[in-house]
C-alpha cells in the first residue's frame, strides 16, 4: 500500500532568483527551466499546498548592476529591474496555466491589461481557493530587492517559511563556484547571516525575517522534485532560523 506523503507546511512563499530561469543559456528564460519549475510547483500544490511566489528579474535586467557599472540612475535601473519581473511572472503564470494550474499576478505597479494591483485581502483569498499567486514588481519601490520583497509578502499573506530557489544547493562559508574549500551550512541563525555577511539574501530581508521569525530554506531548484522534497521535510539546503 502507497504511503501518502504529507505536507510540513499549509502556505509558502517560494522565491525564485530571475537567474534560476535562465538555464545554460546565460540570459533570458529557458523554457525547459520553466516548465520544470511549473510542475514541480504543480506536484507541491497537489499535496494542498498554499503557493505564492516572488520572481527576481536577473536573468533580463539587474537594477543594482546598471547603476554601478554603467552609472545608470538607481530609482531608473531598479523601476527597469522591476518591469523585468513583469516579464519573469507572465511566463510563469504561461507555464503554470498549460499544465492545468490556476494562477493570478500580482503588481505593486499598476498595469491594469496585464495584472491585478497588489491587494493582501485579496491575495490571501485567491491562496485559499487553491490559485498560486505570482507578486511581481518587487515593494513597487526602488533600492529595495525581490529578496526584501519576498520577506514583505511572506509575512503579509501569513506564510510559515520561504523558500529560496537558486542555482546551489545551500548556504557555503564562501563562494562553492570560486572556492573549493568553502564548506556548507545545514542550519545557520539569522544573527550570523548578518555578521558573516552571507549572501543569502540582503541585510533588510533577514532582518525582517529575523524580526518575525520567519524561517528560510535555501535550495537548489534545478534538481527536479526538490521543492516537494523540502515541502515534505527533507533535510535539503540550508535552513536559516
Amino acid at each position: 500500500m502507497k504511503t501518502m506523503v504529507k505536507a510540513k507546511y499549509k502556505r509558502i512563499l517560494l522565491k525564485i532568483s530571475g537567474e534560476a530561469l535562465q538555464g545554460k543559456k546565460g540570459y533570458g528564460i529557458d523554457p525547459d527551466v520553466m516548465l520544470s519549475i511549473a510542475e514541480q510547483i504543480k506536484e507541491v500544490q497537489e499535496l494542498g499546498v498554499e503557493i505564492a511566489v516572488v520572481i527576481g528579474g536577473g536573468n533580463i535586467f539587474r537594477g543594482l548592476k546598471a547603476a554601478t557599472t554603467k552609472g545608470m540612475d538607481r530609482a531608473t535601473a531598479d523601476y527597469m529591474g522591476m518591469l523585468a519581473t513583469v516579464l519573469n511572472g507572465l511566463a510563469l503564470q504561461d507555464a503554470l496555466e498549460r499544465i492545468d494550474v490556476f494562477t493570478r499576478v500580482q503588481t505593486a505597479i499598476q498595469m491594469q491589461e496585464l495584472a491585478e494591483p497588489y491587494i493582501r485581502r485579496r491575495a490571501i483569498r485567491h491562496l485559499e481557493k487553491k490559485r498560486v499567486v505570482i507578486f511581481v514588481c518587487g515593494t513597487g519601490n526602488p533600492y529595495f530587492t525581490t529578496d526584501t520583497t519576498a520577506a514583505l509578502r511572506a509575512t503579509e499573506i501569513g506564510a510559515d517559511i520561504i523558500l529560496k530557489a537558486t542555482k546551489v544547493d545551500g548556504v557555503y562559508t564562501k563562494d562553492p563556484m570560486e572556492d573549493k574549500d568553502a564548506k556548507k551550512y545545514s542550519r545557520v541563525r539569522y544573527i550570523d547571516v548578518l555578521k558573516k555577511g552571507l549572501k543569502i539574501m540582503d541585510a533588510t530581508a533577514i532582518s525582517l525575517c529575523m524580526d518575525n521569525n520567519l524561517p528560510i530554506i535555501v535550495f537548489n531548484i534545478n534538481k527536479e522534485g526538490n521543492i516537494k522534497r523540502v515541502v515534505t521535510g527533507a533535510k535539503l539546503g540550508t535552513l536559516v532560523y
